[in-house]
């Protein structure tokens, strides 16, 4: 007898599907679910095997799908006749490939039983998802990717992220900075875009869709011919609207149009019992970002809390990224803390070997300029600080003197 769960999100054909599978010998209905989220949780009590829902229901990602293929409930979606070509298209891009026609329901209970013993005898081997067509993937060397992090209370990640990009797009690197930031962006605000759409809400929605490789300049805003921002999260609840698996695909297809300078939130929790409902936790942002990243920049603040929090956090963060590199920047050096570079350094380098260490000098009528009118740094001319940036930037670019020949040029 085959476990049924039946998701119909009030399609006009539930009652007469509840009825087939109720009559047929082979199958049994555990469940009718109200929704998606519902069925997931269903579905995470391993008692049910296949799960038959509409087409149309909200929620049904390949995320969601996947959350069901790893507790054993195997998908058939019920589409409308008149609609059925332009479903299959879809479903298969979320990982459904079993469709049955809404005005042919007495063949659900066969539907039922192939794809249980297709799953029995092939392990149901076919893909989840339509590969993207070789020829569109950009060929060439592929960029890093550069997680800027750090622990609670503002040390200044998100500015040293944007001044970071800026600097190495100065560079005549292609550069393309994601803010990821689970508690809610504020690269756009930072750089002026005053955009009500969220670049990385819109990239989860094409990685959904199997869509994101020819949408991927859909996503991005130019601040120049060498940087592209891909902006975050308008309002903090919404981290819940980016799909797990999202932000480590659009890392990935960043790459390849160059380095990718991603803006992190600060926290490395992880909830233990988010795997029930199959949707992410809100630091699945952070995590999956430090997880794609080639090099880690850890910003802590230069005063006494902040110095304590960097510490205890380099060692929290080596849990979390055991061997990549991780470059230290002490943000906000003034000479009023009483202490120099080499006290830090020795207290810096006393808790985690590190590979760089960085000071940055605190700047705050620079940082207030650039801020109030919606630039970056470099943008607002030299200064001690962008110049401590550079230095930062000789980490992954080679000097601008180098790659010109000699003709630096001053912006």
């Amino acid at each position: 007898m085959i476990v049924v769960l039946v998701v119909a999100s009030g399609g006009s054909w539930e009652t007469e599907a509840l009825r087939v599978l109720g009559e047929s010998s082979t199958t049994v209905v555990l469940k009718r679910c109200v929704d998606v989220p519902d069925l997931l949780a269903s579905a995470a009590a391993g008692q049910a095997q296949v799960a038959v829902l509409d087409a149309g229901a909200t929620g049904l990602d390949a995320a969601a799908v996947e959350h069901l293929r790893r507790h054993g409930v195997h998908p058939v979606a019920v589409a409308r006749a008149d609609d059925l070509d332009g479903a299959r298209v879809g479903l298969r891009r979320v990982g459904v490939h079993d469709v049955v026609d809404d005005l042919a329901l007495d063949t659900l209970p066969d539907a039922v039983s192939a794809v249980v013993a297709r799953a029995d005898t092939q392990g149901d081997a076919r893909p989840h998802l339509l590969p993207p067509p070789p020829e569109q993937l950009p060929s060439g060397p592929r960029g890093r990717v550069i997680a800027v992090w750090g622990p609670a209370g503002a040390p200044g990640r998100s500015l040293v992220a944007s001044a970071l990009a800026a600097e190495l797009a100065r560079r005549r690197t292609p550069t393309v900075l994601v803010d990821a930031d689970p508690y809610g962006g504020s690269l756009g605000q930072m750089l002026g875009i005053m955009d009500e759409v969220s670049g990385l809400l819109a990239a989860s929605r094409w990685v959904v869709s199997g869509q994101l490789e020819e949408r991927f300049a859909s996503v991005q805003r130019a601040l120049g011919p060498c940087l592209t921002v891909i902006t975050g999260l308008p309002r903090p609840e919404r981290w819940s609207e980016v799909r797990p698996g999202s932000v480590e695909e659009v890392l990935d297809l960043a790459r390849r149009h160059g380095e990718v300078v991603v803006d992190t939130g600060f926290s490395l929790e992880e909830d233990p019992v988010h795997d029930l409902s199959g949707r992410p936790t809100r630091n699945h942002l952070t995590l999956s970002a430090l997880a794609s990243a080639d090099e880690v920049v850890v910003v802590g603040g230069a005063d006494p809390v902040g110095l304590s929090r960097l510490a205890r956090s380099l060692v929290d963060l080596r849990e979390v990224v055991s061997a990549v590199p991780l470059h230290v920047v002490v943000n906000r050096m003034r000479p009023s803390l009483g202490w120099s570079e080499r006290d830090i350094a020795a207290m810096v380098t006393g808790f985690t070997p590190t590979d760089s260490l960085h000071f940055l000098p605190d700047d705050r009528v620079g940082v207030d300029r650039a801020l109030v009118a919606g630039r970056t740094l470099l943008e607002g001319g030299e200064s001690a600080l962008t110049r401590a940036i550079g230095g930062l930037a000789e980490t992954w670019a080679p000097t601008l003197r180098q790659r010109t020949g000699g003709r630096a040029r001053r912006r």
